[in-house]
């Protein structure tokens, strides 16, 4: 079997080698930029939720309070305990 190796005409460039590098380094630049935009969002959105939950647990807290120092007062209609002689 015989190879014919000619120039190729549209691009100048012999069948058999290959194709120049293509420059990216713009690309690679853009990704890593948009990367580290979308980490510096989700870590905002990461304190954000942080604190709303700690603003939650400070309300449940308080609550909590509020409901056991309504539980321990005595009732209104309730007759007062006698000391045991």
């Amino acid at each position: 079997m015989k190879i014919h190796l000619h120039n190729s005409r549209r691009t100048g460039l012999w069948p058999c080698e290959p194709p120049p590098p293509i420059q990216r380094r713009s690309e690679t630049g853009m990704a890593t930029v948009l990367f580290i935009a979308l980490l510096g969002i989700m870590m905002v959105l990461v304190m954000v939720e942080s604190r709303a939950v700690i603003r939650l647990h400070q309300q449940v807290k308080l609550m909590e309070q509020q409901q056991i120092k309504r539980l321990n007062t005595p009732a209104t209609n309730a007759v007062p305990a006698l000391p045991q002689p």
